[in-house]
């Protein structure tokens, strides 16, 4: 059956081409600045962004596709890398600048430019890219995808399983956004509050996946008419994907929080936090005229 799987499977001309639709013009404004701001766009964030590039194409374009009606795990593994992988390496490309420094001046001037300069365009995604909603939304579309009816409305209709994925690498391009805080953003709550964002997500992707663990339920009774490759029975094919989603899961939630940490903890932040208690202090103790 993956034999036949696999030998059924063609390049998707669709998907890939719109992956590539938003490389060229990424890499093309990344070269620009490139030359004008080596700093701040060393060749790492060009690296990073074709890499999350690759990744959306092995979850939707490659042979992985083939497989994820026929086991859970291979359903789970597409949904980590496009909810965990792809949304974080694109985002730490710093896409905004080189997107628009890359699109033909007459294109951004007609259709970027007055969608930037709108008020309601702004305070909308400023909105958006609040932590506590991008947390909430996030959860709510894990939660609300994994339901047995709407899981396995994705499985049999290939319009709801495209919006599935496109609901899922949303909300996480959302969820990622304050703690990549991706060049030129702002950060909207003190650095630490990254932690327990993490670890809370991290929370509830346990809860998850100990439900498909431990529950002993069959939670989408429509693996039961797939074919049982290598061995796998429907109920162990759960197990293995509760262990996909909850071990790498839970390591691509507490990798970015250690790294927060320890950056925190990096002397020259140390310093710089010393020295802006300090200054508040000295502030506050300057009587008033």
């Amino acid at each position: 059956m993956v034999l036949a799987a696999l030998d059924s499977w063609q390049v998707p001309v669709a998907s890939t081409s719109l992956l590539l639709f938003f490389a060229a013009p990424y890499t093309r404004g990344f070269y620009r600045l490139h030359l004008q701001m080596p700093e701040r766009f060393p060749i790492w964030r060009l690296a990073s962004f074709l890499g999350g590039i690759a990744a959306l194409w092995v979850a939707i374009g490659s042979p992985l596709k083939e497989l994820d009606d026929v086991l859970l795990q291979v359903h789970m593994t597409q949904h980590l890398i496009l909810m965990m992988v792809a949304p974080a390496l694109l985002l730490a490309g710093a896409p905004a600048i080189a997107m628009v420094r890359g699109v033909p001046p007459r294109i951004a001037k007609a259709l970027l430019g007055p969608m930037l300069r709108s008020s309601g365009v702004r305070h909308l995604f400023a909105h958006l890219t609040q932590p506590w909603v991008c947390w909430t939304v996030f959860v709510a579309a894990i939660w609300a995808w994994h339901l047995p009816a709407t899981f396995q409305l994705a499985l049999r209709s290939e319009p709801w399983h495209a919006a599935e994925h496109a609901c899922f690498f949303t909300t996480s391009l959302m969820f990622w956004y304050p703690v990549i805080q991706p060049w030129p953003s702002l950060s909207r709550w003190p650095r630490w509050a990254m932690l327990p964002y993490l670890l809370l997500a991290d929370g509830q992707n346990t809860i998850l996946s100990a439900l498909f663990m431990f529950s002993g339920r069959l939670f989408y009774p429509y693996y039961l008419t797939a074919p049982h490759l290598a061995g796998f029975t429907p109920m162990g094919d759960q197990i293995v994907a509760g262990a996909i989603m909850w071990v790498p899961g839970s390591v691509l939630y507490l990798v970015p929080a250690t790294l927060i940490i320890f950056k925190m903890l990096a002397p020259q932040n140390l310093s710089r936090q010393a020295g802006s208690a300090k200054l508040h202090r000295l502030r506050g103790e300057v009587p008033a005229s």
